[in-house]
């Protein structure tokens, strides 16, 4: 069994050692650790550090990409260097090294696919009250979005199966944190929650600039993702919204024409007219957007099959031969 830790950077180099030597050298029912770093346009001596520590595998974008895009980059280069458990961890030392063993041990005992690590949100001290409210109310937002159980969703501390991480593909530049679990409940995957710990503050997140910012691309990401794997649902809401007011408009104005009033209230007419033609119009899109998602989910059945040939077998796959053979 091989677990590769990746790490993504963006100019770490002064934080990048402490992270690398708190990582773990040796887990029961792991027989190879390897570390990879991606490196996303990193203007410093990140690379540098990284090599003198010993990683064994270095991501390099030209430029900076995001952390999405470094994600997924982590990914496909951890799945073709033969991992069977990817970890994803922080440069800056925010998650506790030791607690990847917690991380890695549903995956390893066949409970789940996908593993987030829980922070202790309300005791982490360099978290505002604000930031701590937003985190809560985001993570509600995504269980709902996902049907999961997921307390802590924006966490980037997590494990993911070899498997699963073939099934994986992020959309969105900006995180993959809320939308890989999103995508991991609507395709109904094992998807679980470990209470991790974390260390002291090295630097300020650079993730986004302000609480608004933060806010207003984690509802966006949330959104996007829900409308791409339940079109109908979102767009039959829509549809509803508007078509019981555009009836109840329609209705007032009937009462009202019956009553000898219709004159003074045209506009009613034309407003409830204007509503029930968005209602259809948002109920036809459902329905396109219903007939896309199933044809997504057959790309995404090929991309999976495409990605076994390309990566080659697992541990669990080449296991599972040996057994059939016997």
């Amino acid at each position: 069994m091989k677990l590769i830790i990746q790490i993504p950077c963006y100019n770490e180099a002064e934080t990048l050692e402490v992270a690398l030597n708190d990582l773990p050298k040796h887990i029961d029912g792991i027989d190879i650790i390897e570390y990879l770093i991606i490196n996303d346009g990193s203007k410093d001596n990140t690379v540098e550090v990284a090599k003198n520590w010993g990683v064994n595998y270095v991501v390099s974008f030209r430029n900076n990409k995001g952390l999405a895009r470094g994600f997924m980059a982590g990914l496909d280069a951890c799945l073709r260097n033969g991992a069977d458990i990817i970890v994803n961890t922080d440069a800056d030392n925010q998650y506790c090294g030791a607690d990847i063993e917690k991380l890695v041990q549903p995956i390893l005992r066949g409970e789940a696919g996908m593993v987030v690590g829980e922070r202790p949100i309300d005791a982490t001290e360099h978290f505002s009250p604000l930031k701590k409210k937003l985190q809560h109310f985001g993570s509600w937002v995504v269980r709902r979005a996902s049907r999961t159980n997921v307390p802590d969703a924006p966490s980037g501390f997590r494990a993911y199966s070899r498997h699963t991480a073939m099934r994986m593909n992020v959309i969105n530049e900006y995180t993959y944190t809320l939308e890989t679990i999103v995508q991991a409940g609507r395709q109904k995957m094992a998807v679980t929650s470990v209470p991790i710990r974390t260390n002291a503050e090295l630097r300020p997140s650079r993730l986004f600039n302000s609480m608004f910012g933060y806010v207003k691309k984690s509802m966006l990401t949330i959104g996007r993702a829900l409308i791409m794997y339940k079109p109908m649902y979102c767009f039959a809401w829509i549809a509803g919204i508007f078509g019981v007011a555009g009836f109840a408009l329609g209705i007032r104005f009937v009462v009202y024409y019956i009553g000898g009033n219709g004159d003074g209230h045209i506009q009613s007419l034309i407003l409830a007219s204007m509503l029930i033609v968005i209602a259809v119009m948002a109920g036809v899109m459902g329905l396109l957007g219903d007939v896309i998602s199933a044809n997504r989910k057959l790309l995404e059945e090929i991309q999976f099959e495409l990605r076994k040939i390309d990566y080659g077998p697992g541990h669990e796959e080449v296991k599972k031969d040996k057994n059939e053979a016997e």
